[in-house]
């Protein structure tokens, strides 16, 4: 197996990965739980593995955790997996976001391929409506 393994969880909204990167207790698989509550799909819980197809980064699923997430106090939960997906944005649980940050997302390199990355606060009742927002916003546009 090829790739990148890191320290992040990834849902897919419509077709497009969004990467929710931090350590352990910063709010991945919380704030995956309220997105998947709310139509998204689990791509892969604590671990995920990266790999570049042309232009593309693309996020696969650990294979001992896929359709796996842990609901922390109550164990882990079983979920109908979304399978690899394109990534389209990063988002940073482990940094503070600016108030009203600059209209463009910094650019993080991963196997040679840039995705848009922002800090973002996981834990606000708010924060799976402003990371679909998010998503929206600054999102790689993967239909080109």
């Amino acid at each position: 197996m090829s790739g990148t393994l890191i320290h992040a969880t990834c849902v897919a909204i419509e077709g497009r990965g969004l990467l929710l990167s931090g350590p352990s207790g910063s709010g991945k698989s919380d704030l995956a739980l309220r997105l998947i509550d709310r139509g998204a799909r689990l791509v892969s819980d604590d671990y995920t593995r990266l790999e570049a197809r042309g232009d593309v980064l693309m996020a696969c699923p650990a294979p001992r955790i896929e359709g796996r997430i842990e609901v922390r106090g109550i164990g882990i939960e079983e979920v109908e997996p979304a399978g690899e997906t394109p990534v389209a944005l990063l988002l940073q649980l482990d940094e503070t976001p600016e108030r009203l940050p600059d209209v463009e997302a910094h650019m993080m390199t991963i196997e040679g391929i840039a995705i848009p990355a922002l800090p973002f606060a996981p834990f606000e009742h708010s924060a799976p409506i402003k990371a679909e927002a998010a998503l929206r916003r600054y999102g790689i546009d993967l239909t080109r």
